[in-house]
């Protein structure tokens, strides 16, 4: 039995590792997933009531992308890019499942997370500055992207580590302090490289976020002193490392130019928000949607927003659908964010991450970013959690109640 554990841990492990290196679709990630799935449902992992709700969440936002198939002339690389959708979907029914069958596995999860990060960072820096011959396969238009195949992906894929760093940070022993300053120093760094305004602003979200949280939660004055002293000496020696950086010619170029809140392709005729505005529509005479990838071949660019990108790729099924899954999602979490429990941390991650994916989304699209559905996964695996520690509580007062 002992065996069978550890196996199935090191399955989880070997899958997170994996998610850090997505350069083709269908990547090894879903080569690796779609038969460890397999093997855990027949293996008798099961589904709450809980689960089954995020389930038939995802399947029918996916049934709406089918149906939009039906109105495509060219139907080329349709039924993969939705393959790659159904599964994504799956896999994050398959991480709710693993936490809600054992909590324990939020921890490992995270922690191969950062190792992921760790390296896919590493390999994003050694890359932008051509540490050695051939290491541009690991950038593109001279920004870090890691194993990844677009550093606007690479970049928020760091974030979710660094914010679980920073919390061991602010929580944990001080001798393990500078292992964990230097690996946040690593994974800022690739962030920055990755000159993505969506994962600047995710990851200065995500931080400011996780220590409104934690002020919150903590009733301790002390304790509290303790979070905003080494969250500013944090602050301080992140500006520090990234002042640093800036002295080299090829960061600072490249970085006043990616700073501008508006790019040209932002606000230029047809640019990104102009697109927007014609995507929407567009999609409001379109209730089946155009078809995945389609708005791009019309107008030279994918759509860059999720909402918008739910509408023409899902139809309007999809779109509903979506919006319920992920606004649900928000409220759930936003209700059980501060009780004690020991999956907290995680929740609490997890759903800063969520939200702050929810506020990018408006200029990128994630529908196939593998960790936001991992995120996804996790966060419901908390809830089912919660409804069952509910459920043990109420069930105890009934029987206190019939013994009196």
């Amino acid at each position: 039995m002992q065996l069978v554990r550890l196996g199935g841990k090191g399955l989880i492990a070997f899958g997170v590792l994996l998610s850090g290196f997505v350069i083709s679709e269908p990547a090894p990630y879903e080569l690796f997933m779609v038969v460890q799935i397999a093997i855990w449902f027949l293996l008798g992992l099961k589904l709450s009531r809980t689960t089954c709700v995020l389930l038939v969440l995802l399947l029918v936002f996916n049934i709406g992308g089918l149906f939009s198939i039906t109105v495509m002339n060219d139907m080329s690389g349709a039924p993969m890019y939705f393959a790659v959708s159904t599964f994504l979907g799956l896999s994050s029914v398959f991480y709710a499942a693993v936490v809600e069958d054992d909590p324990w596995r939020l921890e490992l999860v995270f922690k191969v997370w950062i190792v992921a990060a760790l390296a896919t960072a590493i390999l994003g820096i050694l890359g932008y500055f051509n540490a050695f011959p051939g290491a541009h396969v690991f950038t593109r238009y001279d920004r870090a992207m890691g194993a990844f195949q677009d550093p606007n992906v690479f970049g928020p894929y760091l974030v979710g580590p660094i914010l679980y760093m920073l919390y061991r940070l602010l929580t944990g022993r001080l001798i393990i302090s500078p292992l964990l300053v230097a690996g946040l120093l690593v994974l800022v760094l690739g962030v920055f490289l990755s000159f993505s305004r969506a994962a600047w602003g995710l990851l200065v979200f995500g931080g400011l976020a996780l220590v409104v949280v934690m002020l919150l939660k903590e009733r301790s004055t002390a304790f509290r002193l303790k979070i905003l002293t080494i969250s500013m000496v944090a602050a301080l020696v992140l500006v520090l490392a990234l002042v640093i950086a800036l002295q080299f010619h090829q960061v600072s170029d490249l970085f006043t130019n990616r700073a501008k809140l508006v790019q040209s392709y932002d606000g230029a005729r047809l640019g990104r928000f102009e697109r927007h505005k014609i995507g929407f529509l567009m999609a409001m005479e379109r209730p089946l949607g155009l078809g995945p990838m389609a708005f791009g071949k019309i107008y030279g660019e994918d759509e860059h927003n999720i909402w918008l990108k739910s509408l023409t790729t899902y139809g309007w099924l999809g779109f509903v659908t979506y919006q319920i899954m992920i606004w649900s999602t928000i409220s759930m979490g936003f209700r059980y964010l501060l009780r004690e429990r020991p999956w907290q941390p995680f929740l609490m991650i997890a759903w800063i991450m969520i939200v702050g994916h929810a506020l990018i989304g408006n200029v990128i699209d994630t529908d196939h970013w593998r960790h936001f559905y991992m995120l996804l996964g996790l966060l419901w695996g908390c809830y089912a959690l919660e409804h069952k520690q509910m459920r043990r509580q109420r069930a105890a007062s009934v029987n206190t109640a019939t013994a009196s």
